[in-house]
């Protein structure tokens, strides 16, 4: 019984030896005014585990929560950010939001249905120079390692709007892709959240968001 015993804690130690420590984590945005930046709370881990197992990266299966003027911020390649309700940037945030978009940093917004009216006017504190554009269906973020030949995946169904991709570019560089009338978080998380989901929406949810991942972690 003790030989036994030695032997599995020899193995586990073994095991926990050979893994390796995660490249890096991504980020959840913590943000003011209010709206529920803390939406759909398996929709990351589950984005994660889904990356690390299709894509073959290393990302740490928690994901950190982050506010815009805290210096961490830039150790992040990839913030998520989410929600229904009001969004608001200070001067302080915008300008580091923007130092870090300028700098190499990615963030995706999903509008979790509502937050279109609030992200527009506080994206323009960080870029007043740019506007959200429509992304054609040709752009390299549908065509990662998964085919998104129509676009976004329409995961919930909002007034019979499409779903549609808009980016901010800056210097010919795609900074920020905001997903909208999509709920693109809500097909990310756990099966059974939403009961009138189908598996085939939650997959293709979790495949466009590892073409965003992939998309940050690659483009030049």
């Amino acid at each position: 019984m003790l030989k036994n015993l030695l032997l599995t804690a020899t193995l586990l130690l073994t095991l926990t030896a050979a893994a390796p420590a995660p490249s890096f984590r991504i980020a959840k945005l913590h943000y003011g005014g209010g709206g529920d930046w803390y939406a759909n709370k398996t929709s990351l881990p589950n984005l994660i585990s889904f990356c690390n197992q299709s894509l073959k990266t290393n990302i740490a299966p928690d994901e950190a929560t982050v506010e815009l003027d805290a210096p961490e911020l830039l150790s992040y390649p990839f913030v998520h950010m989410t929600g229904h309700g009001n969004v608001s940037f200070t001067a302080v945030e915008a300008r580091n939001l923007r130092r870090y978009l300028t700098g190499g940093g990615f963030l995706h917004i999903d509008d979790n249905y509502g937050l279109d009216k609030f992200i527009r006017p506080e994206m323009k504190k960080v870029f007043p120079e740019l506007e959200f554009v429509e992304l054609p269906f040709s752009h390299p973020i549908y065509h990662q390692k998964y085919q998104f030949p129509r676009g976004l995946p329409k995961v919930h169904e909002h007034e019979g709007k499409r779903a549609q991709g808009f980016g901010l570019l800056y210097k010919g560089r795609l900074v920020c892709f905001y997903s909208y009338e999509c709920d693109l978080g809500n097909g990310w998380e756990d099966a059974g959240t939403y009961p009138e989901d189908s598996p085939a929406a939650h997959d293709a949810a979790l495949r466009m968001g590892a073409n965003l991942v992939s998309y940050a972690l690659t483009q030049d």
